[in-house]
């Protein structure tokens, strides 16, 4: 059973990078099957940024909210549950904001839901010089032969493929937030993300973790939500050493919910209720 009618909140995190965020809403908007909505998760960024979104919110499709906390170093978890707390959708697509998206990325993500499985996707990787091309294009035009893609493969889109491809053994391997989608209802009974991790690092598979904990699979979609990720400097993985010793209690200890979590957010959805 596919979902294709199912509401859809497509979530997208930011921060600091209001040109990629533009290229990223311009592919939103090129979308075949729009998402009810888009809530932008931001995580302190400059007010150009919020007046970009403002730009764009008098044009945009589908409502486009934009939420943003106080910077006071890299707290990604905290803004998204508070954007999760606002989501009308049923089901929860999730991108970074410099993370470019093929027309069917949304009608992909909907065809591959499934109760009881959360979805991973791929990415493709440009180098810098295709990166500021497709800044400037708003789009990635010819990237499947370009110099300077890799994951070449993840270049191709031939949904027919997908469900002959298995994914690692592990499935915790390969988390990455830049391309996954839940059930909201999922996400509640885990309590969203882990707002005791702070810095970069891990809060995705940590997520994940629980998920899995709590029953939710994993499926891993390929050759399908096709995506392309900009090239930029890595952040500080200075909280990555602490970050991973959250993530192997929950793994070790097999926990189902955190602490600090969604529960920290009132609920404002403007329809629906969570389950």
């Amino acid at each position: 059973m596919t979902h294709t009618a199912v509401r859809a909140s497509l979530l997208v995190s930011t921060y600091n990078w209001k040109e990629a965020l533009a290229s990223v809403l311009a592919t939103i908007r090129r979308q075949h099957v729009l998402p009810v909505e888009v809530l932008v998760a931001d995580d302190g960024s400059r007010e150009d940024t919020a007046q970009l979104i403002a730009d764009e919110t008098a044009t945009f499709p589908v409502p486009l909210r934009h939420f943003w906390q106080e910077d006071r170093g890299f707290r990604k978890a905290s803004i998204l549950n508070e954007a999760l707390a606002h989501a009308a959708g049923e089901y929860l697509i999730q991108i970074d904001g410099d993370i470019l998206l093929h027309p069917a990325f949304v009608a992909d993500h909907l065809r591959c839901a499934r109760t009881g499985y959360f979805i991973q996707g791929s990415r493709v990787l440009l180098d810098g010089a295709l990166t500021r091309e497709a800044i400037a294009a708003r789009a990635v035009r010819g990237a499947t032969f370009a110099r300077g893609v890799r994951n070449r493969i993840n270049t191709v889109r031939a949904p027919w493929l997908t469900s002959f491809v298995r994914g690692p053994s592990d499935p915790l391997k390969g988390i990455r937030g830049c391309n996954m989608s839940f059930w909201r209802r999922d996400l509640v009974t885990v309590n969203g993300y882990d707002e005791a991790i702070e810095g970069w690092g891990r809060e995705d598979s940590e997520l994940a973790a629980r998920l899995l904990n709590a029953g939710v699979r994993r499926r891993n979609v390929k050759f399908a939500a096709v995506c392309w990720h900009l090239d930029h400097p890595m952040n500080s993985q200075a909280a990555l050493t602490r970050n991973h010793a959250i993530f192997e209690r929950v793994a070790r200890e097999h926990r189902t919910r955190c602490d600090a979590g969604l529960s920290r957010h009132p609920w404002r959805a403007t329809t629906d209720t969570p389950a």
